[in-house]
């Protein structure tokens, strides 16, 4: 049960990551133009 929560979980850090990402690296990339 422990290995499948966190199969789960990396599954969603995942997701997250893929939503999260492109929004800093935006900030970032306006950041650095500035």
């Amino acid at each position: 049960m422990e290995l499948y929560q966190s199969l789960e979980h990396t599954k969603w850090d995942c997701k997250y990551h893929i939503v999260w990402i492109p929004k800093y690296r935006k900030k970032a990339i306006y950041g650095s133009l500035r």
